[in-house]
C-alpha cells in the first residue's frame, strides 16, 4: 500500500473565509502526482488544545502529516510548539535559520522573531528560499496517548505564505516523499481520466452509469465520482496500480464502458473546456462563427476563447447591449426591433443572420433577454433568453426560461447556446429539428 499523506492548515483566517486555502489544493495535487494516498484534508484555527487533538488524530491513521502555517514569530503561530509536544520533546533554536532571518531583516528584527528559528529536538530544516520561517522535517516514533505502542511518523512543518509554501513543495518536500516511499517499497501510481459532458445532469449520468459504478466496487482498482460544475458534469475515473502504465490500462475499458453509456454528452476530456472544444469542431471542419450577446455581456464569447487557438475560427465577439449597437453592428433592423423588441425570438434571428453576414462567418450565434433584476414582461418574464443560430442551412431559434439570480441566468445562458451550436456543430441542421432543443 502507499504511503498515506495527511494535511492539516492551520489558521483561524482560513476558518473565517478570510482566505481560500490554495497550499492545500497544491499539496494535493503533487501527492497526486506522486502516487501517495490522501485520505484527509483538516483545517484548524490557533488554538493549541485543538490543534494538539487534530495532530493525534492524524498522527494515528496517516504515515506523514504535512501541517501548513503557523511557523511565524507571534504567540499564536502554534504549530512548532504543538509538534513538539505531541513527539515529547522541547525546542531549540537553530542558529543557521536564525543568522539568516537576522542578516535578512537586520536592525527591523524584534527577540519574536528567534521563535521562527526553533524547531523540535531531532528534526530536521527544509530550508525557506523566499521568507523567513524554516521548514521542519520530524522523523520519530510516535505514541498516541495511553498506547506503547511506537508508530514510525513523520511531520512536515510548511509556513503558510504561499509564495513560501509553493517552491518548498514542489521541491524538497516532493523530493522527500519521493525517497521515502521509493526506499519504504510503498510506491504507487495514481492515474485519472476526466470526462466532460453538456446537455445532461448529474443525476441523469450517475443513474445511466449504475451498473458501471457497481461493477468497479466490486472490482477495485478504478473508482468514478460525478460532479456537477457550472456548464458540465465531470465523470472522473481514478485509477491505482503499481505504476502509471497500469493504471492507465485499468482506466482504457472503463473509460469505454462509460462512453457506451453517456457518450453523446461527451464533449471532452481531462482539461477541455465546453466553448473551446465546440469551436474546435466547427473550426476542424472548416466553418468559423461569429457572436453577438447581449444579456450575457461578453460572457459566451469569453467562453468560447478561453483556450488556446480560438482565432481559428472566432472571427468575431461583439456586445451588442442596446438597441443601437444591434443596429450597427449586427445589422438588425429598426423596425423589427420597435416591433417585436430587443428580447424576442424575432430579434434573435436577425441578429445571428446580421453579425454572420457583418464579417462573413459560417455561422452566427446571437443571444438577447432578461437577466435581471430588473426588467421582464408579463409574457417574457425575467429569466427569459432567446438564442439565435444562422448558418448556410437556415435560421433556428430557442426560447430559454432560465431560474437564479442576474449572474446564474447569464451562465446558464451561456451554458445551452454552446451546447445547442455543438450539437450544430456535430450534426448540422438535422440537430435543429424541433424537439431537439433539449
Amino acid at each position: 500500500m502507499a504511503l498515506v499523506v495527511e494535511s492539516i492548515a492551520v489558521g483561524t483566517e482560513l476558518l473565517l473565509g478570510q482566505i481560500a486555502n490554495t497550499n492545500a489544493q497544491l499539496l494535493a495535487r503533487m501527492l497526486a502526482e506522486q502516487g501517495l494516498h490522501h485520505y484527509f484534508q483538516s483545517t484548524v484555527g490557533d488554538n493549541r488544545e485543538r490543534l494538539t487533538q487534530t495532530l493525534h488524530l492524524a498522527l494515528g491513521r496517516s504515515d506523514v502529516v504535512v501541517t501548513i502555517g503557523g511557523l511565524g514569530p507571534t504567540q499564536d503561530d502554534l504549530t512548532k510548539e504543538v509538534v513538539a509536544g505531541v513527539f515529547h520533546r522541547g525546542l531549540v533554536v537553530h542558529e543557521p535559520s536564525w543568522e539568516r532571518i537576522r542578516g535578512r531583516i537586520g536592525a527591523a528584527s524584534t527577540p519574536n522573531n528567534r521563535r521562527q528559528a526553533e524547531i523540535p529536538a531531532d528534526a530536521e530544516v527544509i530550508a525557506n528560499e523566499v521568507g523567513l520561517a524554516p521548514g521542519v522535517l520530524l522523523a520519530a516514533p510516535y505514541r498516541a496517548p495511553g498506547s506503547e505502542e511506537a508508530l514510525a511518523r513523520v511531520v512536515i512543518c510548511l509556513p503558510g505564505p504561499p509564495n513560501e509554501f509553493g517552491p518548498m513543495v514542489r521541491g524538497p518536500v516532493a523530493q522527500y516523499l519521493a525517497a521515502l516511499a521509493h526506499g519504504s517499497g510503498r510506491q504507487a501510481a495514481i492515474q485519472s481520466r476526466s470526462l466532460h459532458l453538456a446537455g445532461v445532469g448529474e443525476s441523469k449520468a450517475e443513474h445511466l452509469l449504475q451498473d458501471v459504478i457497481a461493477d468497479l466496487d466490486r472490482s477495485g482498482g478504478v473508482t468514478l465520482a460525478t460532479y456537477a460544475k457550472p456548464g458540465d458534469v465531470e465523470v472522473r475515473l481514478t485509477a491505482h496500480a503499481p505504476t502509471a502504465e497500469e493504471a492507465q490500462a485499468l482506466l482504457r475499458p472503463v473509460e469505454e464502458a462509460v462512453r457506451a453509456r453517456v457518450g453523446p454528452w461527451v464533449y471532452g476530456t481531462d482539461g477541455a473546456t465546453l466553448g473551446g472544444a465546440t469551436l474546435r469542431v466547427l473550426s476542424e471542419t472548416g466553418r468559423t462563427l461569429a457572436v453577438a450577446e447581449s444579456c450575457t455581456g461578453g460572457e459566451l464569447s469569453a467562453w468560447l476563447t478561453a483556450d488556446p487557438g480560438a482565432s481559428a475560427g472566432f472571427l468575431l465577439g461583439a456586445v451588442t447591449y442596446g438597441d443601437a449597437a444591434k443596429r450597427a453592428v449586427a445589422a438588425v433592423d429598426a423596425g423589427l426591433l420597435a416591433e417585436d423588441g430587443a428580447v424576442s425570438a424575432a430579434a434573435a434571428r436577425a441578429m445571428a443572420e446580421g453579425v454572420r453576414r457583418q464579417v462573413g462567418a459560417t455561422v452566427g450565434l446571437a443571444v438577447t433577454g432578461f437577466a435581471g433584476p430588473e426588467g421582464g414582461t408579463a409574457a417574457d418574464p425575467v429569466g427569459t433568453v432567446y438564442v439565435g443560430l444562422a448558418a448556410p442551412e437556415g435560421t433556428w431559434d430557442r426560447r430559454l426560461t432560465l431560474r437564479g439570480d442576474r449572474a446564474a441566468v447569464r451562465r446558464r445562458a451561456v451554458q445551452e447556446s454552446l451546447q445547442w451550436l455543438r450539437r450544430y456543430a456535430v450534426d448540422g441542421a438535422a440537430a435543429m429539428r424541433p424537439g431537439n432543443d433539449g
